[in-house]
């Protein structure tokens, strides 16, 4: 996925005022690792990744 490792996914449909894939990213950001969240259209799905290559990401 474009040199992005999916640590995490989400249904797009969670409960009105909840937002897990944010926390779970804000929570890896914490632990030092430099997680984002996308959303995949395609599986309507929101994503937690980090780039290839940057620290934390045991993939690379």
């Amino acid at each position: 996925m474009n040199g992005r490792t999916v640590l995490e996914r989400f249904p797009a449909g969670g409960p009105r005022g909840s937002w897990p894939a944010e926390e779970f990213a804000q929570a890896r950001r914490l632990e030092g690792m430099p997680a984002e969240v996308v959303m995949d259209l395609a599986t309507d799905m929101f994503l937690v990744v980090v780039r290839r290559g940057t620290a934390g990401d045991a993939a690379a």
